[in-house]
């Protein structure tokens, strides 16, 4: 290695991959960006799931936000407190997050720990987000989340723990703060 940092795009390269990797491409990027689809918009829910450092993940909600993956909205007055939803160009990003799930699943982990279906008839997505049944592709708010066989069924933290439940995508995650008090946070 020759001492250099990385730098953080690829002025060199024409193409629309390398600029997508310039705004997704980091270290828990497409983490934050996944629990953002499952319904997590709190910081310290993001923070308790991810176990990312909060540098890291104040770094990355600030990048996702001005790129316009989520947008940062007001929950809280008093103290003033913000979540993070998903934009329309966040949820663009539901396909390539499907694939690359998928494509994990297949080589590198044989237990499946989430299913997704269709919600309106309980269909499972094809590898694109599309719904074999239906013939059409299921936007992510149409997509139902459901705990798959190998998900740990007794999760430490209550951001997993919330996510046991089947969810539709993109709707609010409702963690118990009490759970959240019980572990200190």
């Amino acid at each position: 290695m020759d001492g250099m940092a990385l730098g953080k795009d690829y002025a060199t390269q024409e193409c629309s991959i390398a600029r997508a990797l310039e705004v997704v491409g980091e270290r828990w990027t497409l983490l934050v960006v996944r629990d953002a689809l499952f319904g997590v918009r709190r910081y310290n829910d993001f923070l308790v799931h991810l176990g990312i450092p909060r540098a890291v993940l104040s770094a990355r909600l600030k990048a996702l936000t001005e790129e316009g993956v989520l947008e940062k909205r007001r929950y809280q007055e008093a103290p003033p407190r913000d979540e993070y939803v998903v934009t329309e160009r966040g949820a663009a990003l539901w396909p390539a997050l499907r694939a690359l799930g998928l494509w994990g699943r297949e080589h590198f982990q044989e237990n499946q720990l989430r299913a997704f279906q269709h919600a309106r008839c309980g269909t499972e997505l094809g590898p694109y987000g599309e719904c074999p049944a239906c013939g059409t592709f299921v936007p992510p708010a149409d997509v139902l989340m459901v705990p798959g066989p190998g998900l740990d069924p007794d999760p430490a933290d209550p951001v997993s723990r919330a996510l046991l439940k089947p969810k539709r995508l993109m709707e609010p995650l409702h963690v118990d703060p009490a759970q959240q008090v019980a572990q200190g946070r």
